[in-house]
């Protein structure tokens, strides 16, 4: 073994003495070390001067040390390292050293964010339990690769953190603009610091800015920060890079990344091992960065909201005006950072009432102009991250303003900013990462928060023409239309076995009836939006086909309160159009949703009567019957039985004489409509024998009616003979039509006409002190106030009672 005993000099001239006089090269004393051969020519020309003892041994045995040989290496090592292990190293090297990257300002009225709190907190727990052992398992120490500072290709493997025992600690709060993600980062920062007694750094990434920091620019802060001289610090990013990792690797250290643009920008900043924690804030969602924790940030709460104000502006003040304080929060969208500005500006200003500035937010064209205070503004918050985005994804976000509703598919996102269908998915994902959308769940659709969408609208005023606006929502408006009329079809009893006709995109139309109902549910708010778009604009022929393409499938979603616009629209649009027959046809459609939809007999009086006008101007007997028909509904609901009778009376004669497969039906829901008159007149007798014969033209068949068809109308006049039973008294007979109208109306998936039959079959159960009764009562209590039906009342009467009943 060598005893030679080369001169105590600097680290790299001692090895390179020593690798020539053992008459190895250095690929040879990397292959015995694991020294990579960039590592060890690092160490010999200087650019790395410290590598950890670990690493000084294996260099030590590869080239047969004695004992002595390897201390004199160890020691121009440990001189080299830029945290010397004694009391005589630099000030700048010891923990509560000053330095330039010191914790930003705390403030002292930083509000809620528990649950996030504590995961953090439980994350600083895992890095401070962090074993030598595990740091010892590291892949990049056993071979020495990531040691001095050379090898940026093993250390990037562990740039990313993780959780287990050695590995530091990564967690990225990301989200939209405004969640206040940096005032928490600093706040948790500030209670973690005793945990982490080796330094605590902050830095501003800048990642909104024209021109963000570079990794080789925060590294050199970082390593001068931590004690490394200028003439130290390599010129490379990856040698920076890994001499942070070896700064770092034995340090208990907190790390605060603010405002981090991309992945990029981030990994080399990472610790490799040890037990530090990094967190690292970014309005990008980061998703490429491996093994780290995501601290997630979501909206106030509105009493957080208030809590901020509160805090802000002292508790009198918003005692006095609580209500104003809510709302002030509700307009704030409660983003923290909007809630803070409204409460700064109040602040500013101690005499000026809450309710004042309410009312000048109420505004939505001023909500932004009134969001500052000071240097404290919403808009050039978004405004930085708008500028940051794709051409085709600022268009995208403009153009989403337009759309109705809550949220948009990115269908009608790609209608609106005129892009595929693909660069429409693309332009969402990017606005989401970058927290200017935020996606479902559970579908592929995506929102804005309130005051993003008002910024939005902003720079679509600004940078769109009115014609171009013009032309996006009527393009939009056109293939909505085409394509709810095809899917409303389906439902139609002379359509729905056909293929859709007219749908603007066959390659994406629904393929059957389940797809269909998906779709106009789905976008139900778009394709009402394109109705009114087409009304406004005098496409009348639009609007009447697309109304008459949902007669049939409005009976399925009877607790829609949407059909009676969209039932008046196409009656004004007939109206437009000069056809009188078809007036006649959408005012009865009409009638019906004041009656069904909304429960509104007087309105739907009007419109009957209107229709009834008309038709009898048009000599449409079919029409005419209906008219009469709804008129009557709505004359029996106002309390005018003896005029219901009488005019539902004269609609069945009428329907009766107008041959037609049409006006068989009708006569069907006449016939079951005059029952239930009669039963509610005390004469259930009489309507049991009405709806009986109701049920014998369902089983003869009407012909070319489908057997589903048919089978909805057996259902109805079912459970009305099950209703003319009960009132008879006859509990035991009305219990099995009762029980089979549910079972059709709910297989049919029509919750506004099983959830009454529920009803109606529950108090049946009651009566016989069945032990199914509560549960069914209880059922159709909760479905009915989910369809905002009157009869909910009815329903908890009959649990009340039943309750009592039973306690006795």
């Amino acid at each position: 073994m060598s005893t030679g005993t080369p001169g105590t000099g600097d680290f790299g001239r001692q090895l390179r003495e020593l690798r020539t006089r053992a008459g190895l090269s250095q690929e040879a004393l990397s292959h015995r070390s694991g020294v990579s051969v960039r590592a060890l020519a690092d160490l010999e020309r200087g650019r790395a001067r410290g590598p950890q003892r670990r690493t000084v041994g294996a260099l030590a045995e590869a080239l047969g040390l004695d004992e002595r040989a390897a201390e004199r290496l160890e020691r121009a090592a440990a001189a080299g390292r830029p945290r010397p292990r004694t009391a005589a190293g630099p000030a700048a090297d010891a923990p509560d050293a000053p330095h330039t990257l010191a914790l930003p300002r705390d403030i002292q009225d930083f509000t809620a964010r528990g649950p996030a709190l504590a995961r953090l907190l439980e994350l600083a727990g895992a890095a401070a339990d962090a074993r030598e052992a595990g740091a010892a398992a590291d892949p990049g120490e056993a071979g020495g690769t990531g040691e001095a500072g050379a090898d940026a290709e093993a250390g990037e493997g562990r740039a990313a953190g993780g959780a287990g025992p050695g590995w530091p600690v990564v967690a990225v709060v990301a989200g939209q603009p405004g969640l206040g993600k940096t005032a928490f980062a600093v706040h948790a920062a500030h209670l973690l610091a005793p945990r982490f007694p080796d330094g605590q750094f902050a830095l501003d990434l800048h990642g909104m800015d024209p021109e963000p920091a570079t990794p080789r620019d925060v590294l050199g802060r970082l390593l001068r920060a931590a004690g490394v001289t200028d003439a130290a610090i390599p010129a490379g990013t990856d040698d920076r890079a890994g001499l942070w990792r070896s700064v770092v690797r034995d340090r208990r250290v907190l790390l605060l990344l603010d405002n981090a643009i991309d992945e990029d920008q981030v990994r080399p900043l990472l610790p490799g091992g040890g037990r530090s924690l990094t967190v690292v804030t970014s309005r990008h969602a980061l998703a490429g960065l491996e093994s780290v924790h995501r601290v997630d940030l979501a909206l106030f709460r509105r009493e957080e909201a208030v809590e901020l104000l509160t805090r802000i502006i002292g508790a009198d003040r918003v005692r006095s005006e609580a209500q104003a304080a809510r709302d002030l929060a509700d307009l704030c969208g409660h983003l923290p950072l909007a809630v803070r500005i409204a409460g700064q500006r109040l602040l500013g200003r101690p005499h000026e009432r809450l309710a004042k500035l309410v009312a000048r937010l109420a505004e939505e064209s001023r909500r932004l102009d009134g969001l500052q205070a000071g240097g404290l503004r919403v808009r050039p918050a978004f405004a930085l991250s708008y500028r940051q985005l794709r051409p085709e994804a600022q268009r995208f976000l403009r153009r989403a303003s337009l759309a109705a509703g809550p949220d948009f598919s990115p269908g009608t996102g790609a209608l609106l900013a005129d892009l595929s269908h693909d660069e429409a998915a693309a332009c969402a994902e990017e606005l989401t990462d970058a927290g200017l959308l935020q996606s479902d769940p559970a579908t592929e659709h995506y929102r804005f928060h309130d005051l993003l969408r008002l910024f939005a609208a902003e720079r679509l005023a600004e940078e769109d023409t009115p014609e171009a606006r013009d032309a996006a929502l009527d393009r939009t408006a056109r293939w909505m239309l085409r394509r709810a009329t095809a899917a409303a079809l389906r439902f139609d009893v002379d359509h729905h076995r056909d293929a859709p006709h007219g749908d603007p995109d066959p390659a994406t139309a629904p393929a059957d009836r389940e797809e269909a109902r998906a779709w106009l549910e789905g976008e139900r708010a778009q394709w009402l939006a394109a109705l009114r778009r087409a009304h406004e604009t005098g496409h009348h022929r639009m609007v009447v086909d697309a109304a008459e393409a949902m007669h049939w499938f409005s009976d399925l979603n009877q607790h829609w309160e949407l059909w009676v616009e969209v039932f008046r629209r196409s009656a004004d649009a007939a109206r437009a159009l000069g056809s009188r027959r078809e007036e006649a046809v959408h005012l009865n459609y009409l009638a019906w949703a004041h009656n069904m939809c909304v429960h509104d007999p007087q309105a739907a009086l009007i419109s009957a009567d209107a229709a009834l006008e008309a038709a009898r101007e048009t000599r449409d007997l079919l029409q005419t019957g209906w008219a009469l028909g709804y008129g009557a509904g709505a004359l029996q609901r106002l309390g005018r039985a003896a005029e219901a009778l009488e005019r539902c009376r004269e609609a069945a004669r009428c329907l009766a004489a107008h041959d037609s497969p049409q006006a068989r039906l009708g006569e069907l829901t006449v016939l079951n409509s005059l029952g239930g008159q009669l039963r509610q007149a005390g004469r259930a007798a009489e309507a049991l024998e009405i709806h009986r014969r109701s049920e014998a033209i369902c089983a003869a068949g009407i012909a070319g009616q489908s057997d589903e068809l048919i089978g909805l109308y057996r259902a109805v006049a079912r459970h009305h003979v099950g209703n003319d039973l009960a009132a008879l008294g006859r509990w035991a007979e009305a219990e099995p039509p009762l029980r089979q109208a549910l079972v059709h109306f709910e297989a049919a998936q029509m919750p506004a006409w099983s959830e009454p039959v529920r009803l109606d079959l529950g108090l049946v159960l009651s009566a016989m002190d069945h032990p199914e009764a509560r549960e069914t009562l209880l059922a159709a209590r909760d479905g009915l106030i989910a369809l905002r039906s009157p009869r909910q009342g009815e329903a908890a009467t009959a649990l009340g009672a039943l309750d009592r009943a039973t306690r006795r």
